[in-house]
């Protein structure tokens, strides 16, 4: 809280000890809500494929290749051009892009008469103008997007009516079914690298060094643990009068290495794709050793994890590009799998749909908060004043009363009293001490006893104690009749069954998360604590 720098000056001159002492004043009494681990800074997670897009970005600049973005919608004139007779195999692997197409539109009595019926007012003068929206929207001068505002602008009305006659009126929208195009998503970034390079081959200075890291798409059987429909591929490519193998090689070697992985093999690659010159496709295997051991099939360490030719002269010269390319590529999740541990490429791509969610024991008990909180600096004294009073007194014999506080409150006099009125107990019921924590994914009310030192050590407590969320619940009730003019107030627990017994709450989603995972809430407990407030 803000303080007084001259008053803390001349008291330190008086008497340091006592200034320094003093200086608690400064701290006050939190809100129980806004003290650590209820109170954090959250740190943001980035997706390991995004992470490892990043990262190779990175290690390809560092070795010298500038970055370009590859057209990613292609004709399939394309595909064929590069990929000659294979053309056919590779286009069943396309997605093919199709589109719904602008239908013929015209306006006759029948459909006046039901403009008329919705809009309840005449369309007479209006329908050359109507028709010629539809006639500019089938040429294509009027987007979809503004052809129900442009409707209602006609007939003079709002744009929700103009969307209700355009379903009910003109069935022409309705029945509309998309027609297949020549367009297709880029399943191969070797589509992209053609078009690209036959537009920068024969006027930058060779060589040419470029790197693209974006999406691809492939028509697969269907997604399992290894294939998705749209992955990301790294690719590069490498145009000079004199390129090789070699090149290939030196180019995976310096950008792999940067990813931990040691020692390199090549083999040459049995697919033989025809946009590449024969015996140049080769796989590249690299070994990490972080695999060493590994319960995967790569437990000796060497995983394949790239792909490089030389373009065939053959696919080139439908683009006019004279000169050799060297193209390596990698799938970005097959390398972000081996980074980070994952066996299954969905659940690394999609963990909100296939993988685990995954809480901390700080995340749950960070999510346990008091209910009822006081809403002064005086109430939060008042509580304070009533867990110690319990926690000094609680096993003194009952009947007993004790004096927690006494000062004003919103101009009224208060005496606030911890109690026993029954014979033959305590102030205290033996859970009053115990204390909220959170081991293992469950949540659990209990002592700080040697039988329970292993949750306190190896889980994470809230640093919540049953006596002070009573406490907290106790003073805001003695708030709450202070401002209604009670005179009386009393305030009391007994058995603990649930959080919301003892003052204590928990987001529904967690509640969830816990009972998903196998976890339990258990904080059973007797308390038996009552606080009296006398208000005048």
């Amino acid at each position: 809280m803000k303080f007084d720098p001259q008053k803390y000056r001349e008291l330190s001159r008086k008497d340091f000890e006592e200034a320094w002492k003093s200086g608690k004043e400064v701290l006050g009494i939190r809100d129980p809500n806004k003290v650590y681990p209820r109170i954090g800074f959250e740190f943001g997670a980035e997706h390991p494929v995004f992470r490892t897009v990043e990262r190779l970005r990175k290690a390809y600049i560092a070795i010298g290749f500038s970055e370009v973005v590859n057209p990613i919608i292609v004709e399939d004139v394309h595909v064929r051009k590069q990929f000659g007779r294979e053309a056919l195999a590779v286009l069943d692997r396309c997605f093919y892009l199709a589109s719904l197409p602008k239908p013929n539109v015209g306006i006759s009595a029948n459909k006046i008469s039901l403009i008329e019926k919705i809009t309840k007012k005449k369309v007479e003068g209006r329908e050359r103008d109507l028709q010629e929206v539809f006639h500019r929207y089938k040429k294509g001068e009027i987007d979809g997007d503004d052809l129900s505002y442009l409707i209602a602008e006609v007939l003079e009305i709002d744009d929700i009516t103009a969307v209700r006659i355009l379903d009910e009126v003109f069935p022409e929208f309705r029945d509309l079914k998309p027609v297949p195009s020549t367009l297709t998503l880029r399943s191969h970034m070797t589509t992209g690298w053609f078009i690209t390079l036959s537009h920068i081959a024969d006027k930058l200075p060779l060589p040419i060094k470029l790197f693209s890291i974006d999406r691809c798409f492939r028509k697969e059987q269907g997604e399992d643990a290894t294939r998705l429909y749209s992955y990301f591929s790294a690719s590069c490519v490498l145009v000079d009068e004199d390129v090789g193998v070699d090149d290939g090689k030196a180019v995976a070697e310096a950008l792999l290495r940067q990813f931990g992985f040691e020692k390199f093999r090549f083999r040459k690659d049995e697919k033989r794709s025809k946009y590449y010159i024969p015996d140049t496709q080769t796989e590249v295997y690299a070994f990490h050793p972080k695999l060493v051991g590994s319960s995967t099939k790569y437990s000796d360490g060497w995983i394949e994890i790239a792909t490089f030719g030389i373009y065939s002269p053959t696919a080139l010269a439908e683009y006019d590009i004279e000169y050799p390319v060297m193209n390596l590529g990698l799938g970005v999740e097959r390398l972000a799998m081996i980074l980070y541990g994952y066996d299954d490429v969905r659940k690394m791509v999609y963990p909100q749909i296939y993988g685990e969610i995954k809480l901390t024991d700080t995340d749950i008990a960070r999510g346990i908060r008091v209910k009822e909180v006081p809403q002064t600096p005086v109430g939060l004294k008042i509580a304070s004043s009533i867990a110690e009073t319990a926690e000094r007194n609680a096993v003194s014999p009952s009947p007993c009363s004790f004096l927690a506080y006494e000062g004003e409150l919103f101009g009224k006099a208060v005496k606030v009293f911890v109690v026993e009125e029954e014979d033959n107990t305590r102030l205290c019921g033996p859970a009053y001490a115990n204390e909220v924590v959170v081991y293992n994914g469950s949540i659990y009310g209990i002592p700080r006893t040697k039988k329970w030192r292993s949750y306190f050590e190896e889980g994470v407590t809230t640093g919540i104690k049953y006596i002070d969320a009573f406490s907290y619940l106790a003073a805001r009730k003695i708030e709450e009749a202070a401002m209604m003019g009670e005179e009386e107030v009393m305030v009391r627990v007994r058995i603990v069954e649930n959080l919301s017994d003892i003052n204590l709450c928990i987001h529904d989603n967690l509640r969830r998360y816990i009972l998903w995972k196998g976890g339990k809430i258990d904080v059973r407990g007797p308390v038996f604590v009552t606080v009296k407030a006398e208000i005048s």
